[in-house]
């Protein structure tokens, strides 16, 4: 894999861990999921960084970025992530974001429409439903607070053989970065489910703020994707100018189990945007 620069910067009191490569403008910055840590985004940030500055956050409680005991809520994390930003001198950066990194992606966007460039959401928590969440959600989130203490009590081996079962279309190289990110991430981040059960708020409110050029990449939920159809649009309601790109055969990890089409939907909308 390839070599990249790190760094660390104080982000309203938090240290956020970065890794960064390539020296072209615009700057891409990527965002992890929950669990995972920047060093997950490599296969993606190699081919990106030919032709983009590209920086891959550790966000708190994950990687080699301070865990804080408080602070895991989408608000605190959005403004650590643009003190990052700054802090680094990035200009109108485009945002990257999985999962969780969506979610703070989107509130970034929404809290400082004129930061970002543009953003790309690989099937991100949809934080925007009108809805309470239904009981099957609730129960798997109560499952996902489980799963995250597993993951801390397994052994390298023992995690390698739960992944190989779980995701057989992954990569080794994947794989690798999956097991390298579990035995980094605090247990506190735990915390960061409750994010998911503060219900909608001022969502809609929030969502409708963002102006920038908007990807949104979907996948399968029968395969573990996230977002429906009436998730998308009910987010297309509020941010109108959104584009959509459809992967099939692949669940919420889409650029683990189809990184080729994923990439290509990536460049696409990169060419398109700079047109």
């Amino acid at each position: 894999m390839v070599q990249w620069k790190t760094g660390t910067v104080d982000a309203r009191g938090t240290q956020l861990h970065y890794y960064r490569r390539g020296d072209s403008r615009p700057s891409i910055v990527l965002i992890h999921g929950i669990t995972d840590d920047g060093l997950c985004w490599s296969p993606v940030a190699e081919v990106l960084s030919d032709g983009h500055d590209v920086i891959m956050v550790d966000l708190r409680g994950h990687g080699k970025s301070e865990a804080p005991e408080q602070g895991y809520d989408r608000e605190t994390m959005a403004a650590e992530l643009s003190e990052m930003i700054y802090s680094l001198g990035l200009e109108r950066p485009i945002l990257i974001g999985h999962s969780l990194g969506g979610l703070v992606a989107m509130t970034l966007a929404s809290l400082i429409p004129d930061l970002p460039l543009a953003m790309i959401l690989e099937d991100p928590v949809p934080f925007w439903r009108a809805r309470p969440p239904s009981p099957e959600e609730v129960i798997a989130r109560a499952g996902m607070r489980l799963w995250i203490d597993d993951l801390k009590r397994k052994t390298r081996d023992e995690l390698l053989e739960l992944a190989r079962s779980e995701n057989p279309a992954w990569s080794e190289v994947e794989l690798g970065l999956w097991l390298d990110s579990k035995q980094r991430f605090s247990p506190k981040i735990v915390h960061m489910i409750d994010i998911l059960e503060a219900g909608p708020m001022e969502s809609h409110a929030l969502v409708e703020q963002i102006t920038c050029p908007v990807l949104l990449i979907t996948a399968d939920p029968k395969l573990g994707a996230i977002l429906t159809d009436d998730d998308v649009a009910e987010l297309l309601k509020s941010v109108p100018h959104m584009k959509r790109v459809h992967i099939p055969d692949a669940g919420h990890n889409i650029r683990r189990e189809q990184f080729s089409l994923y990439m290509e939907a990536v460049q696409t909308f990169l060419t398109q945007m700079y047109e």
